[in-house]
């Protein structure tokens, strides 16, 4: 069962009363995701406090109000900083997510949290954007102007089982068969040199298998990964080829195909994909819009997961998207605009396997004269993106 667009509109109005934390007894047993791509959620901005101890940075309040309506079992955060120690996520659960924004209640429940190194900001030894300087931002495994900048991490009511987490951050690009690579191979454009594209990584940040225990005889492995956006490059396309096989690695991986993901290494060593019948669910900021931007590889990158036999798509919505969409023909979303996570299109995603019904799903955008509407608004919303959440249903 999905949302309509009309009672997504009503649902701001009643949201805190709508969103029940308790299922009654004989309900089916769901998992409430959500996934929040929080606008550069730096280390200063989660250490800024009052006099009190409180979170004191106004974008993280607004951004930690949101989480707090919506009260999910599990939240996906792209774009904080990774620390030693998991502070930042720490920060973000103890300062702002456990002290109540405004009306809001506090959330205390995230118990369990995971985070690991990304690979924006690390260093490399080469000039990987070719502007004849080293070091800079582009000269990174991932774009960052220090390491650990636009990082992941996620929340969770229930255990999460970090001895067999997967993370694959190290995974080379070559390594993909049939790689878009620029590295002048196969009629590619040479824009690596053979010394870099020896040494690149695919994953512009990483991605992460995180199995959540929901209860004794369910895990879902929450999928986690945020592809660099296809853009900011030249006609060598470097960023939309390594967007569409950021993309992919999640295909491969899920795809029940033991040859398919037989190059996939995590940086433990263990080699391989998921097991045929793991329970799932795809999250974060793809970068990638179904219906917008070039498609130069013969279809839209995300095409690779919202058309896969194992994947369903909860396609949360909000009639706010719809409402600010853009009177100029140019910039106008040339789709279902109830569908957007930004203003440029759909790219966040909330995609669980087969065997996971969908429930509710919204993207959090209240129209112009709707209740929250300030805290996606000038001065200091939350975020360049909107928070999609949806009920997973897992059977009963």
């Amino acid at each position: 069962m999905r949302l309509s667009v009309a009672a997504i509109v009503g649902c701001f109005g009643l949201i805190s009363a709508a969103l029940a934390e308790s299922p009654a007894k004989d309900a089916p047993r769901s998992l409430r995701v959500m996934v929040f791509n929080v606008w550069e959620l730096s280390l200063q901005k989660l250490r800024a406090s009052n006099a009190e101890g409180r979170g004191a940075d106004p974008q993280v309040c607004k951004a930690a109000e949101i989480v707090q309506i919506v009260r999910p079992d599990v939240l996906v955060i792209n774009e904080i900083d990774y620390a030693p120690a998991e502070e930042a996520v720490r920060l973000l659960r103890d300062k702002y997510l456990a002290v109540g924004q405004r009306e809001a209640k506090a959330l205390t429940h995230f118990e369990h949290v995971f985070t690991a190194p990304v690979n924006t900001g690390e260093p490399t030894a080469f000039d990987l954007d070719n502007d004849g300087k080293t070091g800079g931002p582009g000269d990174a495994y991932g774009f960052g102007k220090y390491p650990g900048q636009y990082g992941m991490a996620l929340l969770s009511r229930y255990p999460i089982d970090a001895a067999s987490a997967r993370t694959f951050q190290k995974l080379l690009w070559r390594d993909m068969p049939g790689n878009l690579m620029p590295d002048g191979s196969e009629g590619k454009p040479a824009f690596y040199s053979s010394e870099e594209a020896t040494a690149l990584r695919l994953s512009s940040k990483s991605h992460w298998d995180v199995p959540v225990r929901v209860d004794e005889k369910t895990v879902v492995h929450v999928l986690m990964s945020h592809p660099t956006p296809p853009v900011f490059d030249g006609p060598e396309d470097w960023n939309g080829r390594r967007n569409f096989d950021e993309i992919r690695l999640w295909a491969d991986y899920i795809g029940g195909d033991e040859g398919r993901a037989a190059y996939i290494v995590d940086d433990a060593g263990r080699r391989g994909g998921l097991a045929r019948d793991a329970l799932f669910v795809i999250t974060g900021d793809q970068n990638s819009d179904p219906k917008r931007g070039d498609h130069p590889y013969g279809k839209p990158a995300i095409s690779q997961l919202l058309d896969h036999p194992r994947v369903r798509d909860c396609m949360p919505r909000s009639k706010g998207g719809e409402l600010d969409n853009s009177k100029d023909p140019q910039r106008r979303y040339p789709a279902d605009a109830t569908l957007r996570t930004s203003n440029f299109g759909r790219i966040d995603y909330l995609l669980p396997c087969r065997e996971i019904e969908c429930g509710e799903a919204a993207v959090f955008w209240p129209g112009a004269e709707e209740k929250h509407r300030e805290l996606i608004s000038e001065p200091n919303p939350a975020s360049d993106h909107r928070a999609i959440w949806g009920e997973l249903i897992l059977g009963r």
